[in-house]
């Protein structure tokens, strides 16, 4: 009989992708976790995982087996946990995936008054403007603009796309001159987010509908926040969300360029890798943003 505990530890292994990570997790020699699963492979009479000494990779028998189980397993593991913990308060550490300019929309009185409310909550948040891979990076939620392109993960809208418009500071619109119509940009210097080819093509809707214009500069970014500044220090023109820029258009910093087009920028999503096995802390935090949100634009995406 096939021993229902080499399961659970099979699938632990295929979502940590190795074996020394699923053993510090579970607190066992990462060579008891293989052999484990040795003897899982022989019990089933079929090769389930392919060894290699920087990954590991699933048969086409171990996907089926891992796709039939995963489910069944959480199905257990939340089973034994509600016996286990009763209405015990969310605990536990949350790994948080963001953009890098995150903390630069996201007020950190958020983040003091969620921990106040769940003293027993870590959190652990993981910046960086590449997108993770929640499983590999053991992610347990991530923040993310634009649309989405995962397969796999399980996404929630958390704020709908928000409008942007251009702008420049007052400085270079004296230097350079205002443009008057939008193929003008293209004798502008534009702050736009960097790409390989040193352009970016701006999609704005204007009196006539839909236009694109290409623009380049020598200057780019990859946070919004960088944009920005370098728009207030008169280096370009750039297209941002309104919320971003209010303060600055408020103290005459930069001002409206072309105010008739713009541009339905992304929306916020989050992301986890299973809705089965949502850790309560994860579902708690999820809850506050959103609570939030109802009242506060969060961050612009790119």
């Amino acid at each position: 009989m096939i021993d229902l505990n080499d399961v659970a530890l099979f699938v632990q292994v295929v979502r940590c992708g190795s074996f020394a990570e699923a053993a510090r997790r579970q607190g066992q020699p990462p060579n008891t976790v293989s052999r484990r699963i040795q003897h899982l492979e022989v019990q089933t009479g079929t090769r389930l995982l392919q060894r290699s000494t920087r990954k590991l990779t699933l048969t086409s028998a171990g996907q089926a087996f891992y796709a039939r189980c995963e489910g069944a397993v959480d199905g257990l593991v939340d089973a034994g946990q509600e016996l286990i913990t009763g209405g015990q308060e969310p605990s536990g550490l949350v790994r948080i995936a963001a953009p890098a300019d995150f903390f630069d929309f996201f007020p950190m009185a958020w983040v003091d008054e969620f921990l106040v409310m769940y003293p027993r909550v870590r959190l652990d948040f993981v910046l960086s403007d590449l997108k993770s891979d929640l499983i590999a990076d053991r992610i347990d939620l991530a923040f993310r603009g634009g649309p989405l392109t995962d397969s796999g993960y399980v996404a929630r809208q958390l704020a709908t796309p928000h409008s942007e418009g251009m702008l420049a500071s007052p400085a270079y619109l004296a230097a350079r001159g205002a443009p008057s119509t939008l193929q003008d940009l293209v004798h502008h210097e534009c702050l736009s987010f960097a790409h390989p080819s040193g352009h970016a093509t701006w999609r704005l809707t204007g009196p006539e509908g839909m236009e694109e214009v290409l623009v380049a500069g020598r200057v780019n970014g990859n946070t919004a926040q960088v944009l920005r500044k370098a728009a207030v220090a008169g280096l370009g023109i750039v297209l941002l969300p309104a919320e971003m820029t209010l303060a600055d258009v408020r103290a005459g910093l930069l001002v409206p360029v072309l105010p008739h087009y713009q541009r339905m920028g992304h929306g916020l999503n989050v992301l986890y890798p299973s809705r089965q096995h949502l850790p309560q802390a994860v579902s708690a935090l999820i809850t506050l943003v959103m609570e939030k949100l109802k009242t506060s634009p969060l961050m612009p995406g790119p």
